[in-house]
Parts: C-alpha cells; structure tokens; sequence
C-alpha cells in the first residue's frame, strides 16, 4: 500500500486513520463509472477553451485578407493589425481580473458560463463588422470570455477530478484550445473571414446547454456551507456505486480549515505566497516564450519565409502538430510526470498544457480563485506587451531578433522547473497543499 504523502500524521494533514482510503481494488471496480462522468463535465467546461483557442488565432487568415481588403473601412495597415492582433489580450487580461472576483462569487460553473455572453456578443459584431472598431470590440469581448475561461476552468476541472485522472483532464484544457485554433486553420482553407465569426457561435451554445446539466465543484459548494449539495455533486461525479464519504470528509476537512477569507499578512506566509509564486512566474514564463504573438501572426509569418507550401496550408499543419503534441502529453502527464515533460518536451507538449494543471494544482484553496484570476491576468498583460510589439519588431530587426528572445526564455524556464517547480503526479489536491504548509521534502519522491 502507498504510503501517507508526507509520513506521520501531524496537526497540518490528517490521514483519517479511523477511516482509511478505499484500497486501489475498491477504486478501479468504480473506476469506470466514475470516470465516465467526470470526462462528460470536463468536456462541457473545455468547451469554453475550443472557443478560447478559435477565437485567439482568428486573426492568423484574417489579417493578411483585410490588409488587401477593397473597403477602405475594413483595410487594415500595420500598426492597425498590431492592435486587431493584441487586443484580444487586453479583454483577456481583463477577464482574468474579473475572474478574481466571479470565480468565488458565483462558482466555477456558472462563471464558465457567463463567458459565454461576451464571446457570442464578440462573434456577432466581428461577423457583422463595417469598421475596425466593430473589430476590435469584437476581439475585445472575445477576449474577455478567454480570460475569464482560462481562470475558471482548469479549477473547476482539477476540483471535480480524481487524482488518477487529473494529470490527463488537467491536460485537456490546452488540448481543447489548441483543437480550437486547428479549427479555425482549417476553416479558414474554406470560409471567408466573416463566416470564420459565425461559426465561432456554435461551441459557445452548445457548451452553454452542457453546462447547464452539469454540478458545481464540490469544493465550491463546500466554501459556501452547500454541504448536501456538495454531497450529492461528488456523488453525481464518482457513480453510485462509490463510496465518496472517505473523500468528501477529507475535501470538508480542508475547506473547514480554510473557511476564513485570506487576510495580506497571511498572504505573505510561505505557505501561501509560495505556491502563488511559483504558478504566476509559471504563467509569465510561458507567454514569454512568444507563443501567443507566434499564433495570432502565424500566417503573416509564414507569409514572410520562404517556404514552399502556402501560409494557410502552413498554419493548418502546426495546427495538427500541436493537438498530436498536447494529445502524448495528456496520455503520459500521469505516467511521466510534470517535471519530465516539462524538462524534455516542446511547448504543446510541456509548457502549454503543464502549466495550466498547475496553476490549478498548486494553489491553496483559499485563494484559488482570486489567485488564478491574478495568474491570468499577470499572463495576458505580458502577452499583450508581447503581441502588440512583435510586428514593430520583426519590421525593425527581423524574425531573428524576437525568435532569439524566446529561446533564451526557454532556458530561463528550464533552470526555473529545476529549482522551483514540485512534482504533483498522483498526489490529491489537498496533500498538495499540505506540502506547500509543511515543506516536507518526502513529498517529491
């Protein structure tokens, strides 16, 4: 049998002696059914990440088509691409501040779904545009819905799921957004920019209906004294057939705990500050590895090598690398471990979908939902910087200059996961936060 995450029981993690876990034979006989709707939520939430990534590289096609457009409200100069192209990241950097409040106002759930109002309203005036600012509005709000996402999901996910399959689930946010963006490579090889917005509606709708049959995170329900409630959604989740008391007395144990909103002087506790830290510089790091600026340019980049297929073929087939990329990585995360990927693989394999787990993962729960709006935001205003420079740049210096930048942060990450980044693999969210209280090293092993 494995033994306790951190050895003794102590004051910091109570292990519930008069009541031990369900033994692994227990588990897997549940294991079927249990997963089987954790998989169905999970991809009802994910579906605001599809969105997420169609609507972030939807400039990639439209860009090059409005800079010869033939309306000279719609024809776009440089300087006016760079703004269509990052303002997306302002509205997400936006949402992810909201999201610090929402995310515990209302729940994970219901913030997922109130994306969807300013993403539909985005793709309506982006599809129905007579001038740029109908564009750029448009980008804005979707990029609101896309922060506010990007903040709310991966909690809502990481709480609902089993630590068997969180490694996985916790993948699939990225996976969803980078099927997103596929989808729109493809589409793009068919549509017109205008009918590319349209279909941008379907997946918010349908994630709305989804949604709506879905429960809340138990955790959630738990911080809002909604014991029974909190009760019957880790029963939805986990079967009939489970035995959920063992987990719920752990999960009502811990937010019992932590029922008191987090004041500043605590909030400079190793404890919590430590893994804030280490999830928000995880988050600065990967946008300054330059993805978001690669992405939402990626056809005007190819447009500017000379590479022998089109640009529009181009995109499409990095598109498909990244969705079979972040698919290994969801298969292995719970087989190799975080600090593995994040060490030997690429970005679509390693850094893009790693660091939203644990984001996720890492932080406390008292400050999980403010926190992951702070990450979101401190990931956007750097994207932004990033985005909005990065055509000034490449007319300046050339694609070599900001191209040499990103590998140089690639490095930085690399000594950064080394030192910083602890190993979460099969470790439920509570021991988690039990490591970062106690600094027992036992945990890494």
């Amino acid at each position: 049998m494995q033994e306790p995450l951190l050895g003794a029981e102590g004051p910091d993690y109570d292990t519930f002696p008069e009541r031990p876990p369900p033994s692994p034979g227990d588990r897997a006989r549940v294991g079927a059914l249990q997963n089987k709707r954790v998989f169905l939520a999970t991809f009802a939430a994910v579906l605001g990440n599809f969105s997420f990534g169609y609507a972030l590289v939807y400039t990639s096609p439209v860009i090059p088509a409005l800079e010869h457009s033939l309306d000279p409200d719609l024809h776009l100069t440089k300087s006016q691409a760079s703004w269509f192209g990052s303002v997306f990241t302002l509205g997400a950097a936006a949402g992810g501040l909201s999201a610090m409040i929402l995310n515990d106002l209302l729940g994970r759930k219901l913030s997922i779904m109130f994306s969807a109002v300013p993403s539909a309203a985005g793709y309506a005036l982006m599809a129905g545009a007579h001038g740029l600012w109908m564009l750029l509005l448009g980008r804005t709000l979707t990029g609101f819905a896309g922060g506010l996402t990007a903040a709310c999901i991966p909690v809502y996910v990481s709480e609902i799921a089993p630590p068997g399959v969180r490694g996985a689930l916790g993948a699939t946010p990225q996976l969803m957004a980078v099927f997103g963006s596929l989808s729109l490579y493809t589409l793009g090889l068919l549509l017109p920019w205008r009918w590319l917005a349209v279909a941008g509606e379907a997946p918010v709708l349908v994630m709305i209906l989804l949604l709506s049959f879905m429960p809340n995170s138990p955790r959630f329900l738990l911080s809002r004294g909604r014991d029974e409630e909190a009760l019957q959604a880790l029963a939805w989740l986990r079967g009939v057939d489970a035995d959920v008391h063992w987990e719920f007395e752990q999960i009502q144990d811990n937010v019992r705990r932590q029922s008191s909103q987090v004041s500043w002087a605590e909030a400079r506790a190793p404890h919590m500050c430590r893994p804030i830290a280490v999830a928000l510089l995880m988050r600065f790091l990967q946008q300054l590895t330059g993805i978001t600026p690669i992405l939402v340019y990626l056809q005007s980049i190819f447009d500017s090598t000379a590479v022998l297929l089109p640009p529009k073929d181009d995109a499409a087939i990095v598109g498909a690398v990244r969705l079979l990329s972040v698919l290994i990585a969801a298969l292995t995360m719970d087989l190799a471990g975080r600090k593995v990927l994040l060490f030997v693989s690429g970005y679509a394999m390693g850094w893009g979908p790693i660091t939203w787990l644990l984001m996720s993962e890492v932080l406390p729960l008292r400050a999980r939902g403010v926190a992951s709006g702070l990450c979101v935001l401190a990931s956007w205003l750097t994207a932004f910087v990033l985005t909005k420079s990065f055509l000034p740049v490449v007319s300046a210096f050339g694609l070599q200059v900001p191209f040499f930048f990103f590998a140089a942060i690639c490095l930085v990450s690399l000594v950064f996961t080394g030192c910083c980044v602890p190993e979460t693999k099969g470790r439920s969210l509570e021991q988690i936060e039990s490591f970062f209280r106690t600094g027992r090293r036992s945990f890494l092993r």
